[in-house]
């Protein structure tokens, strides 16, 4: 899945950094999912807890793991065509939606996702997807082979939709916790948290960082990505934070474009 703020291009920044062996890993953002697929591929997962606030993104997950051949043959009946996509679009206007197969509603999460403008994801105040179409000749739709391998990588997941408190309340000593959550702005005009209809605010960012403390008191090895911001230093004040240099990539002016500087927060790794 393309998914803004991914952190596939981070990757050799970010592993030096990971603890060397832990037993089971929580991930209470999941996204795109980059984090867990490389300790998966690294061999570091046994069992892995999974959870995202967007039950669509979820339900897609889902549907690769225990679906896939159905998912597959769904996706290969959608086309990189205007009046398609907007159909497919706004299938969630319809009052029918949740009751449609999960493997449909799978389809139409990567679809979207493959031929929306920048693969971003975006739904307005009453939780609907609301991106416009993108411009690519000929994109990918359907990636069957690699659909195969992330149902294989999926096998020994637990999925969740809910809130990231809840998601880690079960982390033991000896565990592991990664939390990418909507950054904190670095300027007004940079605030962006509509993956779900809720956002997320600075009183979520204050009771993230409360929960970060508790899972380091108990011996849980974390590490949590967010933006330079100046009141991420005070947040996270007695921990060890290193400066990550990421991309960013969707700005509306070329200058806002680039390197920029990021923090990721570590305890117990």
């Amino acid at each position: 899945m393309k998914w803004v703020g991914g952190k596939g291009r981070l990757l050799a920044q970010y592993e030096q950094y990971f603890p060397k062996k832990f037993n089971n890993y929580f991930e209470p953002f999941v996204g795109g999912g980059a984090i867990f697929f490389y300790l998966f591929n690294q061999g570091k997962i046994s069992k892995a807890f999974l959870n995202d606030s967007n039950e669509e993104l979820i339900n897609c997950y889902k549907a690769i793991k225990d679906n896939v051949q159905e998912l597959i043959e769904e996706l290969k009946s959608h086309r990189n065509e205007k009046q398609h996509y907007y159909a497919i679009r706004d299938l969630d206007r319809n009052d029918n939606f949740h009751s449609f197969p999960d493997y449909k509603r799978a389809a139409r999460t990567i679809y979207l996702n493959r031929t929306c403008f920048n693969g971003l994801y975006r739904v307005n105040s009453k939780g609907k997807f609301n991106v416009p179409q993108g411009r690519y000749n000929n994109p990918t739709i359907c990636d069957e082979n690699n659909l195969l391998a992330v149902s294989n990588a999926l096998k020994t997941v637990d999925f969740f939709v809910g809130d990231f408190e809840a998601a880690v309340a079960d982390a033991k000593k000896g565990d592991f916790v990664y939390f990418d959550p909507p950054y904190i702005p670095l300027s007004k005009t940079s605030n962006f948290t509509s993956y779900t209809k809720d956002g997320f605010n600075f009183e979520d960012q204050k009771r993230l960082a409360g929960v970060f403390r508790k899972l380091a008191r108990k011996g849980v090895s974390v590490m949590l990505s967010n933006s330079g911001a100046d009141g991420i230093v005070k947040l996270y004040d007695g921990f060890t934070l290193y400066k990550i240099m990421a991309s960013r990539a969707i700005n509306c002016k070329a200058e806002g474009r680039g390197k920029i500087l990021e923090y990721l927060i570590i305890a117990n790794c």
